[in-house]
């Protein structure tokens, strides 16, 4: 036999497996359909329990996750997940839904504190047995509003921002995650296994973190839908940082519905995090409210051209998705720029400044046992690891431990310069130029294949970069499949629009249904 041939036999194998045999318990059979909505009406009409369904994911991710095609997707299961599923059982059969995630399996990104069984990694193998002294504020939402946390997904270790060059979803403690479509290919990243693992439907719900497109990037290359909140909308207390200007945690899932249920479910106003004490905060605990499917109607729309050019195949599904929006009667207005040229070489600064202050502070919260206590600690533990720096470097952590505190001229200037040119003389001035409802444009390219020598390639097509360093929101919803891989289109806006975008989005992804399941292939 060929290795041609072989190959296709062995991926038409792992397609039939992983679509067509069921991961079931006695009371439930996982489906690429079901939502958060289909789960709970289930609980109630007494189908299945909630250890029913936390079994059958747990079943699923050691089939397809730790077996199979091993997407290497998940970092660590919860071993009280089924402990947890029990409790929540009981307070059902009493009467008691703590909240609208009842009963809902869900992954945390590994740089999301839990105080469990489980460490907060961040992907290093310095952080191994590295257990917070409390859950991050979001988690323990989580936990109120009766979410099971399951484990906890790979990561481009310390979010991408470690060394150059990267290959996006490796960690030194995980491996390299795969993308489910077309396992020779990246994940992107930062939050790459937390993609994969919903795309693959290894569990309902997932959580990522974007500084630059962490969400985005990976949300759109898997085929599901992402969602970068307004900086302040969500918590970041608890969560291994980059910067606490552009950080944000968010919601990644399969529907913009279940996106919107986590989103307002993890609502929340933290003494420990100024930017959800800003005094202009708007927020809501159910952004199901403005799910229409009818949402795309009378709305002006900005494009933004810049990702044009860079490939042909989005470039061909852009012009059709474009087409579609029209034809809905939303107005476009094409936009060639929305950052000055001038204010691109700021935001590196504030990242550089932010992310020493922010790992220092973060060590210490780990109290006297914390296994690294500074960032020289961790980069000498890198350089005596055998896996850490075998493939590739930590030239950013080297670059920020000569960085000045946050009181010095140079970040000051930096994080102002930032700010205004992103907001008042970029996504503001363009929106209220034009009086537009929201932005879209590609939210990027299609999947690369992995490659543990050179890393990611340069030059992608890239648009979450506007609204990451203003801090204002933005949604990636699949836009069709270039080949065998998927690509997704951005919906982002004003500070505080998830409201709007979130009704456009849905409107689009009810009206085109662009999203399949992955098949799991060997090669494209």
């Amino acid at each position: 036999m060929n290795k041609m041939k072989h190959i296709m036999i062995i991926s038409l194998f792992f397609t039939f497996l992983c679509q067509n045999q069921d991961t079931k318990t006695d009371g439930f059979i996982i489906g690429e359909q079901q939502d958060v909505t289909e789960i709970q009406k289930g609980y109630k009409n007494g189908d299945f329990s909630v250890k029913d369904v936390i079994q059958a994911y747990l079943n699923r991710i050691n089939e397809l996750d730790k077996n199979g095609p091993m997407l290497n997707s998940i970092i660590q299961l919860n071993p009280d997940a089924i402990k947890i599923a029990e409790q929540l059982d009981k307070e059902m059969s009493e009467g008691k839904i703590r909240g609208p995630l009842h009963g809902i399996p869900v992954l945390l990104k590994d740089n999301i504190d839990t105080h469990d069984k489980m460490p907060t990694t961040c992907g290093s193998r310095a952080l191994m047995n590295s257990f917070p002294l409390k859950d991050s504020f979001i988690a323990k939402q989580l936990r109120d509003a009766g979410a099971v946390i399951i484990g906890k997904t790979n990561l481009s270790e310390w979010a991408n921002v470690r060394g150059r060059p990267s290959s996006s979803g490796w960690s030194g403690v995980g491996g390299q995650t795969k993308n489910p479509y077309v396992l020779t290919h990246n994940p992107c990243g930062s939050s790459s296994g937390s993609a994969v693992a919903v795309s693959a439907n290894l569990t309902m719900l997932a959580i990522g973190t974007e500084t630059t497109g962490s969400i985005i990037c990976p949300s759109q290359i898997n085929g599901i839908v992402g969602v970068k909140p307004t900086v302040g909308l969500w918590s970041r207390s608890g969560i291994i940082p980059v910067t606490h200007t552009f950080d944000t945690p968010g919601p990644m899932a399969r529907t913009v519905r279940d996106a919107a249920i986590l989103l307002g479910a993890l609502v929340g106003i933290d003494s420990e995090d100024e930017k959800t004490l800003v005094e202009n905060r708007v927020a809501y605990r159910d952004y199901t409210q403005f799910l229409k499917e009818d949402g795309l109607k009378g709305k002006r729309v900005g494009l933004y051209k810049k990702p044009f050019g860079i490939d042909a195949g989005v470039d061909s599904l852009m012009y059709q998705a474009i087409d579609f929006l029209k034809n809905q009667g939303v107005e476009i207005i094409e936009i060639d720029s929305i950052l000055s040229e001038e204010m691109m070489a700021y935001p590196i600064q504030v990242m550089i400044h932010e992310y020493k202050y922010g790992l220092n502070k973060y060590f210490q919260s780990l109290g006297t046992n914390a296994s690294i206590k500074s960032i020289e600690e961790l980069i000498n533990f890198n350089k005596a690891d055998s896996i850490e720096l075998k493939d590739f470097n930590q030239v950013y952590l080297e670059m920020i431990v000569g960085a000045d505190d946050l009181s010095s001229e140079k970040y000051i200037e930096a994080l102002s310069k930032t700010t205004e040119g992103s907001r008042k003389e970029g996504l503001d001035r363009v929106m209220d130029l034009h009086n537009l409802d929201a932005i879209i444009a590609p939210s990027g390219g299609p999947a690369w294949k992995i490659d543990l020598i050179n890393g990611d390639p340069d030059g992608g097509i890239s648009s979450s970069y506007p609204a990451a360093i203003s801090g204002y929101p933005n949604i990636t919803v699949p836009m069709g499949f270039i080949g065998e891989l998927p690509v997704g289109i951005s919906f982002f806006g004003r500070a505080w629009s998830e409201p709007l975008l979130l009704e456009i989005a849905y409107a689009y992804e009810r009206a085109t249904k662009h999203r399949k399941s992955p098949k799991f292939l060997l090669s494209e």
